[in-house]
Formats: structure tokens, sequence, C-alpha cells
């Protein structure tokens, strides 16, 4: 499998943060990648499913809730795309 470090290199041109949040139920924990855009939408990516696009939200705000519906938790930090530049 190739890394996707490249491919996040290329999308930095258009996101604005990643996060990562957890299940911490599961066991390993179920791990799922936020990543907010420039333009304010978010996106949810599963890096265990080769970073297959969970769910698209319009704001921070409703992708946060979703997740936070599904008991996920915020690990704490951000990496900003300017950091991967």
């Amino acid at each position: 499998m190739l890394s996707p470090e490249p491919a996040l290199a290329e999308q930095a041109k258009t996101w604005k943060f990643l996060e990562l949040w957890i299940d911490p139920v599961l066991f390993p924990p179920k791990v799922l990648m936020l990543i907010g855009d420039k333009d304010g939408t978010c996106r949810i990516f599963s890096p265990s499913a080769d970073y297959k696009l969970v769910v698209s939200h319009s704001s921070y705000d409703t992708a946060t809730e979703w997740l936070l519906e599904d008991e996920y938790e915020r690990i704490q930090g951000q990496l900003l795309a300017e950091d991967v530049l």
C-alpha cells in the first residue's frame, strides 16, 4: 500500500487543519480523521479503510456534532496545513 503522505501534502493546498478522533470504547480504538477545508467545509476519512471518505459536512460544528453523537473523542491538537507545506 502506498503511503498517503504525498496525497496529504497535495491536499494541503485546500485544507486548513486535520484532527484525529477516536472511539475509545473499542480496542484497538477506531480512528477517524477530520479535515477542515479553507472554505469551511469538513470531511471525515477512515484511515483503516484506505482513507475512504466517510461523510462530508458544511461546517466544523456539524462535523463535530456527528462525531460526538457516535461518541468519538478528539485527540488534543491539530495538524495545520501550513506545517505540511
